[in-house]
């Protein structure tokens, strides 16, 4: 089996009997490591104790006043968010478990802390997945994308890794995209998807999301195994092109986009020419087993809309895709 994104620590995590992820002392130790919480030279003497304490035992009990005796107000702030997030970790079993409460709560947590949990239990869901084009258009579900039209085709592109500027780029993808001429990005291609776990970690290969194209069938399986893997519920994902003749009785926008556009075709309007380029992707979504479906909706699918903003970065929502389905047990 290949293994692929190494960075977000999987191997540092055991799992439970049901494939879950177990949170391991090695794992917190990484968060501790972190620029914003090892001590500077200056730091005062309760934070290098409390940082020397917890590389010891990441699950130590911190008391609020501990917190309260570091001398550096920011040093304060990002140790009450990191143990904040460290505790709910550990209220539940699992990694899965732990996200899923944040999702259907709408808790408030960093969004770095949230796109790394995405990271490591999509690892997880997609551990026996050897499709380059499903593993590359999963990366959408926790980094923003910069999209772009060329000769017709829908290109996104990690925006992190194209947001340096070059005053000589060398190749038309780096000119179109911005991107620093030794970020030597390509687009995923049949002569170069196999060579993708040679690099998976380094998010700079583009993905083509045009509609029928394999990203955007790719991004379909991604979805679903998502799903399945955190609700335990079988889906189907499938990607189509035009939404004009879809029955919108159940809708989920992936996305701040991808809601608007939901809501105007809910509400009967034309979608302006504007709205409608803004259009990524659209998905139908039907279940296996509708026993466990809102029983006004049994039986019906329901509509992905993927979208991008006016800043041309496609920012996935991935919790969309759990919250926004008409399961029963997501709406208690």
């Amino acid at each position: 089996m290949k293994d692929f994104w190494l960075s977000c620590g999987h191997h540092l995590l055991d799992r439970d009997q049901g494939g879950g992820l177990l949170l391991t002392d090695d794992f917190l130790k990484v968060y501790l490591a972190r620029p914003e919480l090892v001590p500077p030279p200056e730091a005062c003497a309760t934070e290098r104790d409390l940082h020397a304490a917890l590389l010891a035992d990441p699950r130590k009990p911190v008391p609020p006043e501990e917190i309260a005796r570091i001398a550096d107000p920011d040093a304060r702030e990002n140790w009450q968010v990191l143990l904040a997030f460290r505790d709910h970790l550990l209220r539940h079993r699992t990694l899965e478990a732990a996200y899923l409460d944040i999702v259907r709560r709408g808790l408030k947590v960093p969004h770095l802390f949230l796109n790394q949990l995405v990271h490591v239990i999509l690892r997880n869901a997609l551990d026996d997945c050897e499709d380059p084009y499903v593993l590359r258009a999963a990366e959408i579900f926790f980094r923003p994308q910069r999209m772009t039209l060329h000769d017709g085709a829908l290109i996104v592109a990690d925006e992190e890794t194209i947001s340096g500027k070059s005053p000589g780029p060398v190749s038309p993808l780096v000119s179109m995209l911005g991107i620093p001429a030794a970020a030597d990005i390509d687009v995923m291609n049949a002569d170069n998807a196999e060579h993708y776990f040679e690099h998976s970690d380094q998010f700079h290969v583009a993905l083509d999301l045009s509609g029928g194209q394999r990203g955007h069938i790719a991004l379909a399986q991604a979805m679903a195994r998502w799903v399945r893997h955190l609700l335990s519920v079988d889906v189907d994902v499938e990607p189509f092109t035009e939404a004009t003749n879809a029955n919108f009785t159940w809708y989920a926008g992936l996305d701040a986009e991808g809601t608007k556009i939901g809501d105007a075709l809910w509400n009967g309007e034309e979608l302006s020419d504007a709205l409608r380029n803004r259009i990524v992707g659209l998905y139908r979504l039907t279940f296996h087993d509708s026993s466990g479906v809102m029983d006004a909706l049994r039986g019906e699918p329901v509509y992905l809309i993927l979208a991008v903003g006016e800043d041309k970065v496609v920012r996935f929502k991935p919790q969309n895709l759990l919250t926004g389905l008409p399961i029963e047990a997501m709406k208690a």
